[in-house]
């Protein structure tokens, strides 16, 4: 079982990325899926979870600028990011919300002029 994030990489503040989230033994709208974050010295955070039936969810400081959305065909899920600041800079993950499998290597993005 693994769920692999991509799409990472460097951005200017007022950019976008998109990430994705791959899984692989493990069929993602079985559940809850989140996007997690961790930044330099800080404790990872859920930055946005979506149900098996679309509803979502989003943490203060990421909303009206994220939306996690999936596409069941290909059991995967996607993070779009716009307007990205600066404190949107570390290692992105996802997992089951809350985290129940292995966490893979995440991808970085880093926002910076």
């Amino acid at each position: 079982v693994q769920l692999q994030a991509s799409g990472g990489g460097l951005a200017q503040p007022g950019g976008s990325l998109r990430l994705s989230c791959a899984a692989s033994g493990f069929t993602l709208d079985d559940g809850v899926i989140g996007w997690f974050r961790q930044a330099p010295g800080k404790e990872r955070e859920l930055v946005a979870s979506i149900t098996g039936r679309g509803s979502t969810n989003y943490a203060d400081s990421v909303k009206g600028r994220f939306t996690i959305s999936r596409d069941n065909v290909k059991n995967t899920v996607y993070l779009q990011m716009n307007s990205l600041k600066p404190e949107d800079t570390g290692v992105y993950y996802c997992n089951t919300s809350p985290p129940e499998k292995p966490w893979s290597q995440g991808t970085l993005v880093t926002v910076s002029s």
